[in-house]
């Protein structure tokens, strides 16, 4: 920094060195050359500005340049000065007016001339962008001045909208104006620059370019389209959407860019096409939507399907000839296999482009049309490129995971020519191989249930000569996962139908059971009230009615009255049980007891008994001491009431036997 500032300070530190270095030229003095030399690259690489700014101007810049072509590393003495001086002239297709501008120009020239040729392995990045700055502040400044000189752009614009104007002078203007468009300069220049040209008319400009039949203009028109859409793609997009519907002209803009990808375009012209209508179809930036959306509407309602249809012209038999025109009015004849290798996959590439981001719009289009049987047909060709290209296409239209796309290939059977293809070509390890093999693969990892069976059931005749191959062994048992589980499913299926009608079976049968057992509820009461009427016990000397209920229906062995007023008739006296012969006495005169019933007799045939009793006759009937019948109600379900300990046996009745036989035929009743 210490020399730097000395330097700056020394206003004859310049003017010595180069008198001194025109003495040592004159005598011939290699040895203070090379010093020279080494001691203004020295200087530079010190990158100072203000050092910059005076070996840099007119004053100086020659003469450094004339230092700097004796490079002690190279043996041989270079000719820079006289290169600039006589070779490097400037053009003016439109004359400059302003000097300063053509200095600048000049400037700009040598100090890249110095940066890119002379100095290129010798200048650290520091130094590079420092004049690359330099070169950008002369660029803005140059732009700034002739922008806002309408005078300039009027006449560039209108000689170049001239017809009378010579192709060699048109081709000077198309250069000037794609020297103009793409200097470097900032980003916030470079757009501005951009919209103001775009303003005073250059797109129609551009537009007439494209239109010639001179591939160097069609090439430098491409340069400045794809220059504005670096810098603001809604520029295009915006003159597209107005100009395409009110033009008058057989082909617009969108359509030239169209038909540009059919052209065999030497060099980079042919992938600069796709990069521009990418670039104008790509929905990247939510705040080009609007634009966005109506440039796709266009392309898909006009040129679209004029590129399936290059494709399948070109991969049809020689014999044929076959005129085409597209949907948008963009018509030619295109001859059987016109259309180059490159181009065809240039096309293929950017449909697959178009799959991918408007899987909406193609979608519709494949099952409206038959343009994916069109692209297809590149697995025709003999290029095995072009059969990789149409394998690839197929891998992208099923990875959008259209399920009605997918069914739409199986019906159409449209895997069979890239079937065909593999098994054709697939013997030797290839690209052809690997691309058909990964599209399997692809289709078994995703689990693409109706393509593996589509496949397998459809292809598996031609696919088993390769079984060898791990994909297809692995693509084979994936099939049969698909149809083992199929027939789980179809099980299942029928095992829950099954199931399901025991259901409505078991629901009906449950509600027919509680209709009926509401019925016999019903049936039951009706019953009860019936037997309370029928058990009105009238004794002989009109005494008061005794009331014997019927029991109720029971719902277990042993029913349980909750009447705890119930009390248990009293024991009858020995003298008041009639007896029926004498020999139911002991010795002594009393009357002889029956021996107690065994354990044999349970106490449910007990309670059945008494069940039996309540239903049919009264419990039991004693003559008390008034001579009267007493009956007395049976609630065998009472928890007072004990079973019977001894049963009497009354002369000339056989009631007890009867009782018994009854109680045994009541143990089924329910």
């Amino acid at each position: 920094m210490g020399v730097a500032d000395s330097i700056s300070k020394d206003c004859d530190f310049f003017p010595k060195i180069v008198n001194l270095f025109r003495k040592c030229k004159d005598l011939g003095d290699r040895d203070g050359l090379h010093m020279i030399f080494r001691l203004v690259k020295a200087i530079i690489l010190l990158n100072s500005s203000v050092i910059f700014d005076k070996i840099l101007s007119d004053a100086f810049i020659l003469d450094i340049i004339d230092v700097l072509e004796y490079d002690p590393e190279v043996h041989i003495v270079q000719s820079h000065r006289a290169f600039l001086e006589d070779h490097a002239v400037l053009k003016q297709a439109k004359p400059i007016r302003n000097a300063s501008v053509v200095s600048r120009i000049h400037q700009t020239y040598r100090i890249r001339y110095i940066k890119d040729v002379i100095l290129l392995k010798v200048l650290n990045d520091a130094t590079k962008a420092s004049l690359d700055r330099i070169i950008q502040a002369n660029n803005a400044f140059v732009v700034s001045f002739l922008k806002d000189d309408a005078y300039f752009i009027h006449e560039l614009f209108e000689t170049m909208r001239s017809s009378n104007v010579s192709a060699g002078s048109k081709s000077e203007l198309v250069f000037l104006l794609r020297e103009f468009c793409t200097v470097s300069m900032q980003s916030d220049q470079q757009i501005q620059l951009s919209r103001d040209l775009a303003n005073q008319g250059v797109l129609d400009i551009i537009s007439d370019v494209l239109r010639s039949q001179d591939k160097v203009l069609v090439s430098a028109g491409t340069d400045i389209l794809l220059h504005f859409l670096n810098q603001d793609p809604n520029l295009l997009r915006s003159y597209i959407a107005n100009h395409e519907e009110n033009s008058g002209e057989d082909i617009s803009l969108l359509g030239i860019l169209v038909k540009g990808m059919v052209i065999d375009f030497s060099g980079e012209t042919l992938w600069q096409f796709q990069e521009i209508l990418r670039m104008l179809l790509n929905e990247s930036s939510l705040d080009m939507v609007t634009q966005c959306r109506a440039v796709i509407e266009l392309f898909y309602k006009k040129y679209f399907d004029w590129l399936p249809d290059i494709i399948e012209s070109s991969c049809l038999p020689k014999s044929i000839v076959r005129s085409t025109c597209g949907s948008g009015g963009v018509g030619t004849r295109v001859e059987e296999y016109s259309a180059t290798p490159e181009i065809l996959l240039n096309i293929c590439e950017f449909l697959r482009f178009c799959v991918v981001h408007h899987p909406y719009k193609t979608n519709i289009n494949f099952l409206e049309s038959n343009s994916m049987e069109k692209i297809l047909t590149l697995t025709r060709r003999r290029e095995r490129v072009l059969v990789v290209a149409a394998v690839r296409f197929m891998r992208t239209v099923i990875g959008t995971n259209d399920e009605l796309l997918i069914s739409h290939v199986i019906v159409l059977n449209t895997l069979k020519p890239i079937i065909e293809a593999f098994v054709e070509h697939g013997n030797r390890y290839n690209l052809l191989q690997s691309t058909a093999l990964g599209l399997l693969e692809y289709i078994r990892k995703e689990n693409k249930k109706s393509l593996v069976v589509h496949v397998v059931e459809s292809f598996w005749n031609q696919l088993v000569k390769f079984g060898q191959l791990e994909s297809i062994q692995a693509f084979k048992l994936k099939y049969q996962e698909f149809m083992d589980s199929a027939e789980i499913e179809e099980t299942t299926s029928v095992g829950h139908m099954r199931k399901k009608a025991d259901e409505r079976g078991l629901d009906k049968e449950e509600e027919d059971y509680f209709n009926t057992d509401s019925s016999n509820e019903e049936d039951s009461a009706t019953q009860t009230t019936r037997s309370q009427q029928q058990c009105m016990v009238k004794p002989d000397d009109g005494s008061q009615i005794h009331h014997i209920p019927a029991r109720p229906k029971s719902g277990g062995l042993v029913d349980h009255d909750d009447d705890k007023d119930h009390k248990p008739p009293p024991k009858r006296p020995a003298e008041a049980r009639i007896t029926s012969s004498s020999d139911g006495k002991d010795t002594d005169g009393n009357i002889r007891k029956k021996p107690k019933l065994e354990a044999r007799i349970s106490f449910s045939k007990n309670t059945a008994m008494a069940n039996v009793a309540g239903r049919h006759s009264p419990a039991s009937s004693t003559i008390n001491s008034d001579g009267n019948v007493d009956a007395r109600k049976a609630s065998p379900g009472s928890p007072n009431q004990q079973p019977p300990e001894s049963f009497d046996y009354t002369a000339g009745d056989s009631s007890s036997e009867m009782a018994v036989d009854t109680a045994e035929a009541a143990d089924s009743d329910p």
